[in-house]
């Protein structure tokens, strides 16, 4: 285990002292890079603290570990492999790289085939997916497919059938093709919404659903098995995550929807990240600054979560896409060595858009009794077209609660009362384009890798998802019936399952 003491011993000083003792601390607290401004210059990350992270990281061997992500080495112990989510990029192992070119090559030649109508005339493309194959693509398409677009695009991952009766009113099956996104081509939600597609498309007069399929997968053999062709199937390595593939063939309906040109743009701005935190040192470096705020939250100050606010409505999928992203990469407790972690893991991640969550949640953050490292994500440039004012309000919004969580406002009426002091970190975007958005992405799963070699946690293996999914599948045999506690029988009784 790491020697946590030196953190751990750091005094707590207030955001005013801070700013009053340290006179660079604008210059040393905030990172332009990728065109992207990363301010964390009102967080408690003091200049000793700073110091005392950086042996912290040196103690968890982060250089080595982060060569060994970009390098093709076994980043994720527990399951023998690398993590090829960079590779993707063109920032990994040569091999991989090699592989990640080629298996772009076909989706490109697929999308090329499709603009032909060589699947005949095509408007619609309904995606089906859960998680990692579902999160990244909603995020990519909300954020930059809300002007005009040739295909309209449904992202289809909760099991309930209202989700694909939304999609089906939507759509003529005569004009839709199924994409469907499993890395394992056995998720059991993804291929029952797949087979109650192809039965929409049948009963709509697709005399050959199958050949509506394309299968996004890691398993290719699955997907010729399950009924596609082989030609339709883009492959993925299976060293990349499903949390982290939103660059790989998962990423198929944004690249088909927004044009080749965009997809590429959006790789390019990550890799852009990943040569930032590949190549800066530690004390320059936007992910590992990140985390070390992080870390000091929630291992210094024992805050619980924290809040991502997207000031700009595009960005409104993020908070939820980095719930995924944090949480099922660094909610554990046991190491990558198989030991108890013995301190807290990753914080709770919540937030929200921006103007809407201030008359909502803001009242805790101002004077609640929790403490919440708060994150503004802001773009300069405006998402819409009406009188700029719409942009400024959201700017000035954005900018005085930051400013007001740090400053607060003495009252001798306690209701009225701010007691100051409460962090926050302001990411402000040049704009919300792909390079930009590619870069903002990578940004956190560097942050979310930093956090974990630095607890000691695999943030590349999800077992705590299994259990639960492992009893749902097995609920119809008595014997596993029989070992359900009898609050659940009796639900599962009352609802007829």
């Amino acid at each position: 285990m790491h020697d946590w003491s030196a953190i751990e011993a750091l005094p707590e000083i207030t955001l005013k002292d801070l700013f009053a003792v340290e006179g660079d601390r604008l210059d040393k607290m905030v990172v332009d890079q990728s065109g992207i401004r990363f301010d964390f210059s009102k967080t408690h990350l003091s200049a000793s603290a700073v110091a005392a992270f950086i042996g912290l990281a040196e103690q968890a061997g982060l250089a080595d570990k982060r060569s060994a992500l970009f390098a093709g080495g076994i980043v994720n112990p527990s399951e023998g492999r690398a993590a090829g989510h960079t590779a993707e990029r063109g920032e990994g192992g040569a091999e991989a790289v090699a592989d990640a070119r080629m298996f772009h090559g076909r989706m490109r030649a697929l999308i090329d085939a499709i603009e032909v109508e060589a699947l005949g005339p095509v408007r619609h493309i309904l995606h089906v997916g859960i998680g990692g194959s579902a999160l990244g693509p909603n995020l990519i398409f909300d954020a930059l497919g809300r002007d005009a677009t040739t295909y309209e695009v449904a992202i289809v991952s909760n099991v309930d059938g209202v989700a694909l009766e939304e999609a089906f009113a939507r759509f003529d099956p005569a004009a839709t093709i199924l994409a469907v996104a499993s890395k394992t081509f056995t998720t059991t939600e993804t291929l029952l919404n797949a087979s109650s597609v192809l039965q929409w498309l049948e009963e709509g007069g697709v005399t050959d659903p199958l050949g509506r399929v394309i299968a996004l997968t890691a398993a290719p053999d699955k997907a010729v098995e399950w009924g596609v062709d082989e030609t339709r199937v883009l492959p993925f390595n299976e060293a990349v995550g499903g949390r982290y593939s939103l660059w790989s063939s998962i990423g198929f309906p944004t690249a088909l929807a927004l044009g080749w040109q965009a997809f590429e743009e959006l790789l390019e701005g990550a890799a852009e990240m990943d040569r930032h935190f590949r190549n800066t040192p530690l004390i320059e470096n936007a992910p590992v600054i990140g985390a070390f705020v992080d870390l000091y939250y929630a291992q210094v100050r024992h805050a619980e979560t924290r809040a991502v606010f997207a000031y700009d409505e595009r960005l409104r999928l993020l908070p939820s896409y980095l719930q995924q992203l944090e949480m099922e990469s660094n909610g554990k407790s046991v190491t990558a060595e198989g030991q108890p972690l013995g301190r807290d893991s990753a914080a709770i991640t919540w937030g929200g858009v921006g103007t809407d969550a201030q008359h909502a949640v803001f009242q805790l953050l101002h004077q609640g009794t929790h403490l919440v490292p708060v994150e503004f994500i802001v773009s300069i440039e405006p998402g819409d077209l009406l009188d700029p004012e719409h942009h400024r309000q959201l700017l000035v919004n954005a900018f005085a609660q930051g400013a007001a969580l740090m400053a607060g406002r003495a009252n001798d009426d306690l209701t009225r009362n701010y007691a100051g002091d409460r962090p926050s970190t302001t990411i402000l975007l040049d704009d919300v384009d792909p390079r930009t958005l590619g870069a903002l992405i990578a940004f956190y799963e560097h942050r979310v890798f930093v956090n974990a070699v630095l607890l000691g946690l695999n943030p590349f293996d999800q077992f705590g998802v299994e259990l639960g999914k492992e009893m749902a599948k097995g609920s119809d045999d008595p014997a596993v019936r029989a070992g359900f506690d009898v609050s659940t029988l009796a639900l599962m009784e009352k609802a007829g399952v």
